[in-house]
């Protein structure tokens, strides 16, 4: 072996004897959680009791995290925003800055089978090929709650609260004679008074282009009623929106229409027994009762996602779609559960006061009368129009049928700025 093959032998060697300091691997950066803003515009209480469940979500996914914002009006949308009733028509003329929830679960490849979902609830939110655009969380239906407490002190059975229209006329009668000064009142007056009173009736509220037409018989009937009954003391009038809740809360009244979502608060937190009953109903009507409609609370979410934060938006809807968080909505909030197996697990699971008052929601919604093309709750411009001829008649300026006429008049000239596009997205 020559000199210079021994020399590279030793050093080889010397290298294979020597340490091997391999260089320090680089600790992998920690993934960032892709972070997704749910606005909405719940007041303290009813954002408090969704916080849990936004908790929960985010302790089961790290790579995601969701957080209640506030939205105040004018601001631009977030990544998911809680579209109230009364916002639903402004959202939908600027549907463009929002993508239809089923594109959003198809581009995240998350499949969402839309008809899983109670046609009630599903009905409003879906486009002509009945593909959902937003999802219908927090809905609800308007009922008849009564003050057991008051009911005995005027000398009524409490476990048979009215079931016509007529019947509460009576009910109201004795309770005015029995000292109070609250008989009846109502939150939500054209969601409760023209929207439901009419579908629950059997009226229509449009005509067959579409167009405002709760100027019929049932409603001027109705309003006339409600005339005659305010200025007997038998209905009070607190405001447009849900003013009357607070009242009955406080025991200031024996009846109250308002929405069923309204038991989850008043069951076991008043001084007085709550009863919850079907909304009254015109018996000389024929055909009634037949349904009452569906609205509230839907999730909408904006058009211009990042891929990370489509994903992340589709495991939220997935989370708020598993039954247990829709029984804990409805726990929280008193909300209509959004799929048959929910409402079954509901069932097996919910308390019976809490059953009770669910139950008499979807008792209401069972009917298979068509949903009113337009409604007039769902349109602000034209809610305010409506509430401000009801006043009207209130306080003694017009009558029923010409408030009425009134209304339809000036809800249509207002409603041709937002009816096509409408019609785009139905």
């Amino acid at each position: 072996m020559s000199f210079l093959s021994r020399l590279f032998l030793l050093a080889g060697s010397a290298v294979l004897a020597l340490p091997v300091w391999a260089a320090p691997a680089k600790a992998a950066k920690p993934v960032e959680p892709v972070t997704i803003a749910l606005s909405h515009r719940l007041d303290e209480v009813q954002a408090e009791r969704l916080e849990p469940l936004v908790d929960k979500f985010n302790a089961q996914h790290k790579d995601v995290q969701v957080t209640l914002v506030r939205r105040a009006e004018g601001d631009a949308p977030r990544q998911i925003n809680l579209v109230t009733r009364d916002e639903y028509a402004r959202f939908m003329e600027h549907k463009a800055s929002f993508k239809p929830l089923h594109q959003v679960m198809r581009d995240a490849k998350v499949s969402l089978d839309s008809s899983k979902l109670a046609h009630e609830l599903r009905d409003s939110l879906v486009d002509r090929k009945g593909q959902l655009y937003a999802l219908p969380v927090a809905f609800s239906t308007p009922v008849l709650y009564i003050n057991k407490d008051a009911f005995r002190k005027a000398g009524l059975d409490p476990e048979s609260p009215p079931k016509t229209w007529a019947d509460t006329q009576d009910a109201a009668g004795k309770l005015v004679a029995a000292g109070s000064e609250c008989a009846y009142t109502t939150s939500w007056p054209a969601w409760v008074l023209i929207d439901n009173i009419s579908a629950w009736n059997g009226a229509d509220v449009n005509d067959a282009k579409g167009g405002l037409a709760f100027n019929g018989l049932l409603q001027i009937k109705h309003v006339a009623m409600m005339a005659t009954w305010y200025k007997s003391n038998y209905f009070s009038y607190f405001g447009r929106r849900d003013e009357a809740d607070r009242r009955f809360a406080n025991g200031e009244c024996g009846m109250l229409t308002s929405s069923s979502s309204l038991y989850a608060t008043l069951s076991g937190n008043t001084s007085f027994e709550v009863g919850v009953a079907s909304l009254p109903y015109h018996d000389d009507v024929r055909g009634a009762p037949q349904n009452t409609l569906a609205d509230g609370a839907s999730l909408w979410v904006a058009g211009n996602l990042k891929p990370a934060e489509t994903k992340g938006v589709a495991k939220f809807i997935n989370y708020v779609l598993g039954p247990e968080v829709q029984i804990g909505m409805t726990l929280a909030g008193g909300f209509l559960p959004m799929t048959s197996v929910a409402r079954t697990a509901a069932g097996s699971q919910l308390k019976k006061e809490d059953l009770d008052g669910l139950q008499v929601a979807l008792d209401q919604l069972k009917g298979k009368a068509a949903a009113p093309f337009v409604r007039v709750s769902q349109v602000e411009s034209v809610r305010r129009i409506v509430e401000e001829e009801l006043e009207s008649v209130w306080a003694n300026r017009k009558p029923a049928k010409e408030a009425l006429d009134h209304a339809v008049q000036r809800g249509n000239a207002v409603l041709k700025t937002v009816l096509s596009k409408v019609q785009a997205v139905r």
